[in-house]
């Protein structure tokens, strides 16, 4: 909008845009069915188009009343362009999706950053999560799902942008006895070479210390660890060392 009313008022945009502020805030939202200044004040707000009817001409001036109409006419066009040009960018990626009830969907989960979903953090969260089954279709584009006991505190209603259909196949369920579960599920990490050593310095005693490199590991991984209790645990790393 801006560019475009730059572009129609030259060397002079600057000072017009107190008027394209007003003619924004009072032109008609189809999200809304109003006017912005309508939905936050209660009532239409009174357009320099009424000054004539109100014979503030003869006070204002009658090219600065006419000059002023004209800018926010061609600003309400500007609008309404830019509004139906970004709405057809939309419509391309847009398409009719309709789903049945009964049908099993996917839900889809937003990536936000440092939030911990499902037990991943950020990108590496699930996208989608299901599949679960549509028990009513509310409206053209929206469709209630049957969530589990853990979602309870979700309302179920969805937009249909939000759902994938889910295309059952007997692969992916798998048989009780196909799945073997580790009950011990650590993994014990082990030392390779002691890479160099160091004194902590403690207010009444030192710490022997030695940076040790670890299996499966780069260098840039190896910890500090006591010398008391790699001696305990792995005696082996102290012989070639001097």
């Amino acid at each position: 909008m801006m560019r475009g009313c730059a572009i129609e008022f030259k060397g002079s945009w600057e000072k017009y845009l107190p008027l394209m502020e007003f003619a924004y805030n009072n032109s008609y939202q189809a999200t809304i069915q109003m006017a912005p200044y309508e939905a936050l004040y209660g009532r239409k707000c009174r357009t320099p188009v009424c000054w004539t009817e109100l014979s503030e001409r003869k006070i204002i001036g009658p090219d600065m009343i006419q000059e002023t109409e004209e800018k926010i006419k061609l600003i309400q066009e500007r609008l309404k362009t830019a509004s139906d040009r970004q709405k057809s960018y939309a419509d391309l990626k847009r398409r009719d999706i309709e789903y049945d009830v009964g049908e099993k969907v996917f839900l889809k989960v937003s990536p936000w950053k440092k939030v911990l979903r499902f037990g991943k953090k950020g990108k590496l969260s699930l996208r989608f999560i299901g599949p679960y089954e549509i028990t009513e279709c509310i409206g053209p584009v929206a469709y209630r799902l049957a969530l589990p006991p853990e979602l309870s505190q979700i309302h179920d209603v969805f937009h249909v942008s939000m759902i994938r259909i889910y295309k059952s196949d007997p692969s992916h369920v798998l048989s009780p006895g196909t799945v073997e579960i580790d009950k011990i599920l650590t993994c014990e990490e082990e030392p390779v070479q002691i890479l160099a050593r160091d004194v902590k310095m403690l207010r009444n005693k030192t710490v022997p210390l030695v940076k040790v490199l670890w299996r499966n590991h780069t260098t840039e991984e190896a910890t500090w660890e006591t010398v008391e209790a790699m001696l305990t645990q792995y005696p082996h790393l102290f012989h070639n060392i001097g």
